[in-house]
């Protein structure tokens, strides 16, 4: 009961935070939107831009890999009377001051320390919630729709839900918590969300059965993950029958055969050798978003997320975006072609992990993969690399950006989160000290650096790390 005391008592905090600028956005007729090029910044600005829409104001977006120099004078060449962030600013509200840049900022990312205030900063963060696992961008961006239209923007919670989860917020504890269930609730009271207990494992819409054995990774299975023949034996083993006319689909079982195949699961992996912590993640709860049809990938948040990854970070955050906003027929088709490429780019990047390796510091371990991954999507594999990695100390992957500076992103595990990783705190003051800029959360973060740099940045990492970890 405590707890969702102090919960509520952020919420109202953070509520009072979103009214400020109602009066100030309603009184403009064109607003300047950014947003962040993910799953999280894409459902973050859809949010605002139906709110918007809603309320007769015209907008105009922008996404932009990283909010740095560059963007913000992109931004200001813009000449908007009043621009509103969501799922970045915090980090550069100084420079957004600085730059006379009319904004309303909400976001989740740790805030920078400064004393400029733009006209509304929306964070967890100044209501003491944390922006990495009870709120995301996309849930701060859908406070701020609540207040300018506390009854007409409740469905808005689905898209929020699914930014949620493509920041992986769910992943620590199994479930969405904290500021995130209040939506979630809000969601499953509106008809547009349910939720319930089942397998994490991805693609249980879309993907055969033996598919999204083979593709887990967390847990991993030894001995099934990354074995399609295996995967196939393993089910024909346990007498669940793979195909009709179709290959069959996780919601194409009944539950008996559903109880038969995560049994199995679980005794195979404790024969493997694979600890309770990674095996109790085999269930949590899931989000099915109850308005988008059976079996296609906006049905379930998690699928929906890694769709709206594989358009922004690819350059095509419109097409992105047109779905958030209920497109699905041209802009969906071009996503889901987008989602084919973005799963062999995945692939493709994890063989070259695997052959080049995982080059271990002390405290940290670093992978460059120079040209050969995008920069947009280097943090998703690194993330994927800990099957092949060490689990006790953080993954930092180098990728070349088209501007010719070094991309970082730096993923950890919750284990080392509560044994006192936070990736954002040493990432931003290892990237500034190299003449970089860096952010994020304590278990997943980013920078840009000088090429040059980099040596002196993982001397720095290496450091920042161990004083964190207590080694």
């Amino acid at each position: 009961m405590i707890d969702a005391a102090k919960t509520m008592e952020k919420l109202a905090a953070l509520r009072h935070l979103a009214q400020e600028p109602v009066q100030e956005i309603r009184r403009h007729s064109s607003i300047l939107l950014v947003s962040h090029v993910d799953a999280d910044g894409l459902t973050a600005a859809a949010i605002m831009c139906r709110a918007l829409e809603r309320q007769g104001i015209d907008y105009k977006p922008l996404f932009f890999r990283q909010l740095d120099e560059a963007a913000l004078n992109q931004i200001a060449d813009q000449g908007s009377d009043l621009v509103v962030f969501t799922d970045l600013g915090s980090g550069m509200i100084k420079e957004i001051c600085e730059r006379g840049i009319r904004a309303v900022v909400t976001d989740h990312h740790k805030p920078a320390v400064c004393e400029a205030r733009p006209l509304a900063h929306i964070n967890p963060h100044l209501v003491g919630a944390d922006g990495a696992t009870q709120l995301s961008g996309s849930g701060t961006a859908f406070l701020l729709a609540s207040a300018l239209d506390p009854d007409g923007n409740q469905d808005l919670s689905a898209l929020a839900i699914v930014g949620a989860v493509g920041d992986l917020q769910d992943n620590a504890s199994g479930h969405l918590l904290g500021l995130n269930r209040y939506i979630l609730e809000i969601g499953a009271k509106a008809g547009a969300l349910s939720f319930s207990r089942d397998v994490k494992l991805f693609g249980r819409q879309t993907r055969p059965v033996y598919k999204m054995l083979e593709y887990s990774q967390d847990p991993y299975f030894p001995g099934l993950s990354g074995n399609e023949d295996a995967c196939i034996a393993f089910l024909k083993e346990v007498g669940i029958r793979l195909s009709g006319e179709k290959w069959r689909r996780w919601i194409d079982l009944d539950q008996e055969e559903k109880a038969r195949i995560v049994t199995a699961l679980l005794k195979k992996g404790l024969r493997s050798g694979v600890d309770n912590a990674r095996l109790e993640r085999l269930i949590g709860e899931v989000y099915i978003l109850l308005a988008e049809r059976e079996g296609t990938e906006l049905r379930d948040a998690s699928e929906y997320s890694t769709l709206l990854n594989a358009t922004a970070r690819y350059g095509h955050a419109d097409v992105g975006l047109q779905v958030c906003m209920g497109d699905r027929e041209k802009a969906l088709q071009e996503a889901q072609k987008l989602l084919g490429e973005h799963r062999q780019n995945l692939v493709n990047g994890l063989r070259l992990v695997a052959t080049s390796g995982i080059t271990a510091l002390k405290n940290i371990q670093y992978f460059d993969a120079g040209d050969a991954i995008l920069d947009t999507i280097v943090g998703i594999v690194a993330g994927m690399s800990f099957q092949m990695a060490d689990r006790t100390r953080p993954i930092l992957a180098f990728a070349s950006t088209p501007s010719g500076d070094l991309k970082v992103s730096a993923r950890g595990t919750q284990d080392l989160v509560r044994s006192g990783l936070d990736l954002a705190d040493a990432l931003s003051h290892s990237a500034h000290a190299v003449g970089g800029v860096g952010g994020g959360h304590n278990v997943a973060a980013g920078a840009t650096i000088p090429p040059a740099a980099k040596q002196e940045f993982l001397e720095l990492m290496d450091s920042a790390v161990g004083k964190q970890l207590c080694r």
